[in-house]
C-alpha cells in the first residue's frame, strides 16, 4: 500500500461512507491506494432504504468479503410477490451463472457501517464526524485538489488534499454542486417513504411488492403512479414503505407520509401495521434516477452511486448499482494511477463515463419510458391486471425490472432484455 504523505493527504479522498463509498474505498484500498474515507456522521446511523437487496446486491457484497451468513444477521429471500390486480403472484430469483439466487435483508443503521469498516479493514483510512464543504480548486488547471471539512464534535477546521476525489455523498452531492454539476431536469425522480412496524409477518421469505397503490381518503379512490413495499426484517419487525414517481400530477400536491399511513390502515388488522405497533417515525428521501446528474467524471471528480443519480429506473434500486459503480470507479482510478504522465492519466479517467454508459445506459434508457408509461395511473391498471395473470410474462417482467440476466450463454428472455438495452440510446 502507498505510504501517506501525512495524515490529510492521500492518492485518493472518498466523500461519503454509503455503500457507494465504502465499496470505492474498499477497491481501491485493496489495490494498494493510500484512500481517505470522509463520513459526515458517526456509525451506526440510520438512513431511508427499503432495506432489501436483490441478487445484485448481494453479488456485490460477496465481492467484498461481507460475511452474509445467517449467524452474521442477514435474512435471506427467496424472490419477489408481486400483488395487484386482485392477482398474488410469487416469483423466485432467476437462477444465473452471473447472480446468485436468493436476495438479503439488513437495516440500513448497521448495513453501512460493516461496509464502511470493511474498507477500513483493506486499509482505507476512515474519519467519522467529518463534514466535507467546498472543494479546494487549483486556479490554473480548474481541478479539484482536496477539500474542506469540519472534523469531531468541536467542527475543527481541517483540509485534505489528493489528486482524485470522489463524490459518494448522495443525492444532494454537496461537492458536484460545487463543481458546478447540477441535477438534468429531464431526468426522472422518485421519493421512498418508509416506517418500521411489529408485526407477525417479520420472517417472511419473500420481498413483497403491491404495484397498485390506492388513495382511498378522499370521495374517489385514486391510483397513485408507483408501489409499495412491505419487506420482513426477521428481528420482529417489518420495513413498510412505498415509492412513488415524479411523472404524476399527484406527485407534487400529495403528502406521502399520509398516503403511506393510509395504505398501512387498509391491510388485514392481523398484520399490526398499526400507530400502536410502529417502532419509529415515517422517513422519507428522494430517489435520484437514471444518471440525472452528468458528466461523472469531470476535473478530478468522479460521480458515483446517488451523487451520479445512478438508481434503477425500473425498480427504484439504489444499492446494488452505488457499489458496482464504485468497484468501476475504483478499476479505472486504479489504472489511470499507474500511467506515467498527467495527460495520460486523465485520457484513462475519462473512460469512467463511458464504461458507465456502456454498463447501464442503454438500460435505464428503456427505465425512462417505462417510467413514462406507468406515470399514467390507467397504464399502470391495466398492466397490473392483464400482466399478472401471465405467469411467463412476469418472469420476463421480474428480470428486467431487477436487471437481472446473464449476458453470455442466458435463456431468450436474457438475449430479449440484453438485446433491448443494446439497441437503445446510451444517454
Amino acid at each position: 500500500m502507498t505510504e501517506p504523505l501525512s495524515d490529510n493527504t492521500a492518492d485518493v479522498i472518498v466523500v461519503g461512507a454509503g455503500p457507494a463509498g465504502s465499496a470505492t474505498a474498499y477497491h481501491l484500498a485493496r489495490s494498494g491506494l493510500d484512500v481517505l474515507l470522509l463520513e459526515k456522521t458517526a456509525f451506526p446511523r440510520e438512513k431511508v432504504c427499503g432495506d432489501g437487496l436483490t441478487p445484485r446486491a448481494t453479488k456485490q457484497l460477496v465481492s467484498m468479503g461481507i460475511d452474509i451468513s445467517e449467524e452474521a444477521g442477514w435474512l435471506r429471500n427467496k424472490g419477489l410477490r408481486i400483488i395487484g390486480g386482485g392477482v398474488r403472484l410469487q416469483l423466485d430469483w432467476p437462477e444465473l451463472a452471473s447472480f446468485p439466487d436468493y436476495g438479503l435483508v439488513r437495516k440500513r443503521d448497521d448495513f453501512d457501517e460493516q461496509l464502511a469498516r470493511q474498507a477500513q479493514k483493506a486499509g482505507a483510512r476512515l474519519y467519522e464526524r467529518c463534514n466535507v464543504g467546498a472543494p479546494i480548486i487549483d486556479d490554473r488547471t480548474g481541478r479539484i485538489t482536496g477539500v474542506k471539512a469540519r472534523l469531531g464534535e468541536e467542527k475543527r477546521d481541517v483540509t485534505f488534499h489528493a489528486p482524485l476525489v470522489v463524490a459518494a455523498d448522495g443525492n444532494s452531492t454537496r461537492l458536484s454542486l460545487a463543481m458546478g454539476l447540477h441535477r438534468r431536469e429531464d431526468r426522472p425522480m422518485g421519493v421512498a417513504v418508509r416506517t418500521y412496524f411489529t408485526s407477525p409477518r417479520h420472517d417472511d421469505d419473500y420481498l413483497e411488492s403491491w404495484l397498485e397503490l390506492w388513495d382511498r381518503r378522499g370521495p374517489q379512490d385514486r391510483l397513485l403512479p408507483g408501489y409499495g413495499w412491505i419487506f420482513g426484517m426477521g428481528d420482529g419487525t417489518s420495513n413498510v414503505g412505498l415509492g412513488v414517481l415524479n411523472t404524476s400530477d399527484s406527485f407534487k400536491e400529495l403528502d406521502w407520509r399520509e398516503v403511506l399511513k393510509a395504505w398501512c390502515a387498509s391491510m388485514p388488522e392481523d398484520w399490526g401495521y398499526t400507530p400502536d405497533n410502529m417502532t419509529g417515525p415515517i422517513r422519507g428521501a428522494a430517489l435520484p434516477m437514471a444518471f440525472n446528474r452528468q458528466p461523472h467524471y469531470t476535473r478530478g471528480l468522479l460521480l458515483v452511486g446517488d451523487a451520479g443519480g445512478l438508481v434503477n429506473p425500473f425498480n427504484g434500486e439504489g444499492i446494488a448499482y452505488a457499489m458496482e459503480s464504485g468497484q468501476i470507479a475504483a478499476e479505472v482510478i486504479v489504472q489511470a494511477h499507474a500511467r506515467a504522465t498527467p495527460a495520460q492519466r486523465e485520457l484513462a479517467l475519462r473512460r469512467y463515463p463511458r464504461v458507465l454508459k456502456d454498463t447501464y445506459g442503454g438500460y435505464y434508457t428503456l427505465g425512462r419510458a417505462f417510467v413514462k408509461l406507468i406515470g399514467n395511473p390507467k397504464i399502470m391498471q391495466i398492466a397490473a391486471q392483464r400482466g399478472l395473470t401471465h405467469p411467463m410474462l412476469m418472469k420476463f417482467t421480474l428480470k428486467l425490472l431487477a436487471n437481472l440476466t446473464d449476458p453470455t450463454g442466458g435463456d431468450a428472455m436474457d438475449r430479449v432484455i440484453n438485446g433491448l438495452s443494446k439497441v437503445a440510446p446510451k444517454a
